[in-house]
């Protein structure tokens, strides 16, 4: 296995391998979770400074370019400052995409979320929330982040009308401290005045940021209402269980098909990968199950998954990876049609991280030896035992994910698929280092079901409702996506 590298953008890399069925599979800005700070702390501890990059009052694309200064006598985590653009829908049912061009924290590290208000004015009904990921770092007192040149369309990219924003100002072609863009950090608003008296609160009502799930949209759906991993409708349904012997992890491990079971959980059908060791090669038997088929691309992915930070049995402190990605294969080193997607969850830390971290990668290609990779990722450091939602979108402009309804991170269009690839859940140990002991243990992860709704971006909302009519429908499966 490789060692976690630095890309030539700075980035930190994960391991990778070559996949079952001739997968190269290559294996983490994330919305860290806001605490509150103390009042005397948190007053007057930030200030934003702005300005426009289109001047214009009507423009294809919206450029609030930001700056976050820390004016207060304490370091300010960025994971917790958010921040608040405000403006005018030019139409009430106008849907709005968020891109980040270039920031000195890197753009990987910002997300952009759209609102709207509960007390819409004249000036405006919608907002631009921005907020940042672990890897933006801190703020030393008297330091800023520096450029932030963030921007936001239609998705139709129908003209914009900014003149009636409340946080539009034509004039400010320099930077300079600007109140009508707000500041949170934990729970207390710092800086700058809302729209009419809203107050920022911290948890956005998100809007649609593409179309909705539509009557047509092609699908596949799956609830894991199996009998066992020899169930024939299994292959039937297009999921192929590895059997042979590779990468990823322990060197001398096997994948397991007959550790991949299916039952019950809280009323619902589910999968569990269960992966084992004796502390040697031999005794290790990772799990994976991925589509047959390479046939997805943009559009929505989401998937429930219960990811566990001690094992079923056994000593605790492996370093295990636990999955649930889009992957297709390398043809050549560094070839730039290579696309893979990743939410990957290490309970015990690896590939340089002490303790639990989960990742968000989206890969435009790498080369395996020398090690070297062009990716962007995601990350946030703390424990996400048990249930969680997670989602996937990939449009034209940007890779989105959502960890539990929230977005996770933003990955731009450097990193867009150029061919379709498979659906896969896989977990695996990185080494044995971890645990080095001779006792047997075993960890379990497991899958509440698994959705793919070609050329569609669909909020957490949307798929969540379009989950739950599913099970209302008794419909376990369903596949109507073309292959090709």
């Amino acid at each position: 296995m490789r060692s976690r590298t630095r890309t030539g953008t700075g980035a930190r890399t994960p391991n990778r391998r070559t996949a079952a069925l001739a997968l190269a599979l290559a294996v983490g800005l994330g919305a860290a979770a806001l605490t509150a700070l103390p009042a005397s702390a948190a007053a007057d501890s930030v200030k934003v400074l702005y300005r426009t990059s289109a001047a214009g009052a009507t423009t294809d694309q919206v450029e609030p370019w930001l700056k976050v200064v820390n004016n207060g006598a304490a370091t300010v985590p960025l994971s917790q400052v958010r921040l608040r653009y405000y403006f005018k829908a030019d139409t009430a049912t106008a849907q709005y995409r968020f891109a980040c061009s270039w920031a000195v924290k890197g753009c990987a590290n910002i997300t952009g979320t759209f609102g709207t208000l509960a007390t819409p004015t004249a000036t405006a009904d919608r907002f631009l929330e921005i907020s940042f990921g672990g890897g933006a770092g801190s703020l030393a007192p008297g330091a800023d982040t520096g450029d932030m040149q963030l921007r936001f369309h239609r998705t139709d990219w129908q003209t914009l009308n900014q003149a009636d924003d409340y946080s539009f100002d034509a004039s400010r072609t320099a930077y300079g401290d600007f109140a009508k863009v707000t500041a949170k950090l934990g729970g207390a608003t710092v800086w700058g005045t809302a729209p009419g008296g809203n107050t920022p609160d911290p948890t956005p009502t998100p809007t649609p940021t593409g179309p909705g799930p539509g009557p047509s949209g092609a699908t596949l759906f799956d609830d894991f209402s199996y009998a066992s991993h020899t169930d024939p409708a299994l292959a039937a349904h297009g999921w192929s269980v590895r059997s042979d012997a590779g990468g990823p992890g322990v060197p001398g491990a096997t994948w397991a098909p007959e550790n991949v079971t299916f039952g019950t959980e809280a009323g619902n059908s589910v999968m569990n990968l269960e992966t084992s060791t004796a502390g040697s090669g031999a005794s290790t038997k990772h799990t994976e199950v991925l589509t047959r088929a390479t046939k997805f691309k943009n559009g929505t992915y989401a998937a429930r998954v219960k990811f566990a930070d001690a094992p079923k049995y056994g000593p605790d402190g492996d370093r295990l990876v636990q999955t649930f990605f889009t992957i297709n294969d390398l043809k050549a080193p560094m070839a730039d049609d290579y696309a893979e997607y990743d939410f990957e969850y290490l309970p015990n830390g690896g590939w340089g991280e002490p303790a639990n971290i989960l990742y968000t990668t989206s890969w435009e290609t790498y080369r395996p030896d020398p090690w070297e990779a062009v990716n962007a990722h995601s990350e946030v450091r703390t424990s996400y035992a048990g249930w969680h939602d997670l989602v996937l979108t990939i449009d034209g402009n940007a890779i989105t994910y959502y960890v539990d309804g929230r977005p996770f991170g933003t990955h731009d269009a450097r990193y867009l698929p150029e061919r379709p690839m498979s659906i896969n859940f896989n977990q695996w140990l990185i080494d044995l280092d971890g645990q080095p002991g001779s006792t047997a243990r075993a960890y379990d992860q497991k899958v509440d079901y698994v959705l793919h709704v070609k050329d569609q971006v669909l909020t957490p909302a949307q798929v969540a409702a379009k989950v739950a009519a599913y099970r209302t429908a008794g419909t376990a499966f369903q596949d109507t996506v073309p292959n090709g």
